[in-house]
């Protein structure tokens, strides 16, 4: 019994730190670009030490294709936190975090697309279900501006790019174990935002102490001890009990932004949320083959 409540309490704590991203991301007060940049660059620093004995072994044994691949994965990773983090400064945080949330009906679509593998029928309903609360969320921003449709397309655009990742991801980590996939892959993911950051001419050193200790915290908490605690208790508890877990990341994500800054979700946002996130939860558990695990969602 002491046993399951630390297995609870554990997956109570990651969804609780993977919820600060969004609020950690506006605190940080400094450009999108940035932030997506530290956050990846801080993290691949803590991770080296652990992660760089079995990132060299996995390179070792990937074949010169699979190498393309992990390198893809990076760079699609890193549009990834290009779009969602920059969408968090044109809509509210519970739009963005719900709608990124999306990925895996992403990762669904490409499977049945490209491996021709059959779509379960609930699989499609839950698709068609959170496609309507997609629809009901935008409809609401509709009647606050451009700014917050735009805000919303770019989380969509982030959540398709981290489907992306994650498909190619799952062929990977087949091959290698999670850390050797992680660490060249966050790095990548983080020479891909830096050069983004120097394209767009942003400023990446004149920032106040305060941005530097919430872009180390954003490394922290939601990258480091929020996914590794995940990846961590995959070995005790199903995929299906870790990813609908995640789902509470919005509504985490939500009742903080709600405290930190006085964001209060509309009606449109509410009822579209509860169709996505119920969408989500039918395609989990209804998918192709098992569950996302941890690393199948992302924010």
């Amino acid at each position: 019994m002491a046993g399951q409540a630390r297995l609870y309490l554990s997956l109570f704590v990651a969804t609780f730190a993977v919820s600060w991203a969004s609020i950690l991301i506006k605190l940080a007060d400094a450009p999108p670009l940035p932030v997506a940049f530290y956050r990846m660059a801080i993290a691949s620093a803590l991770l080296a030490i652990p992660a760089l004995p079995r990132a060299r072994k996995s390179m070792a044994i990937l074949t010169t294709r699979q190498k393309y691949l992990l390198f893809a994965s990076g760079i699609v990773l890193g549009l990834h936190f290009a779009f969602w983090v920059t969408s968090l400064f044109y809509t509210t945080i519970s739009n963005s975090t719900i709608l990124v949330a999306t990925q895996p009906i992403f990762v669904l679509m490409m499977e049945a697309l490209l491996l021709k593998d059959r779509i379960a029928s609930r699989s499609v309903l839950g698709m068609v279900v959170a496609l309507a609360g997609m629809i009901l969320i935008s409809r609401g921003d509709f009647n606050l501006g451009r700014q917050y449709v735009l805000g919303d397309l770019m989380a969509l655009v982030g959540a398709i790019c981290a489907g992306i990742y994650l498909f190619i991801g799952r062929h990977l980590r087949a091959h290698i174990d999670n850390l050797g996939y992680i660490l060249p892959v966050y790095s990548t993911a983080a020479a891909t935002l830096l050069a983004i950051s120097l394209l767009y001419g942003e400023n990446l050193t004149s920032y106040p102490a305060k941005s530097w200790i919430f872009f180390l915290l954003l490394a922290i908490i939601p990258t480091v001890l929020g996914h590794s605690l995940y990846n961590w208790l995959l070995k005790y508890v199903s995929a299906h009990k870790v990813a609908t877990t995640i789902l509470g990341e919005p509504i985490g994500a939500t009742i903080l932004a709600i405290f930190f800054f006085h964001q209060i979700p509309g009606w449109w946002t509410v009822t579209g949320g509860v169709l996505i996130l119920f969408g989500i939860f039918i395609v989990l558990h209804q998918g192709i083959g098992s569950a996302p695990s941890s690393t199948d969602m992302l924010s």
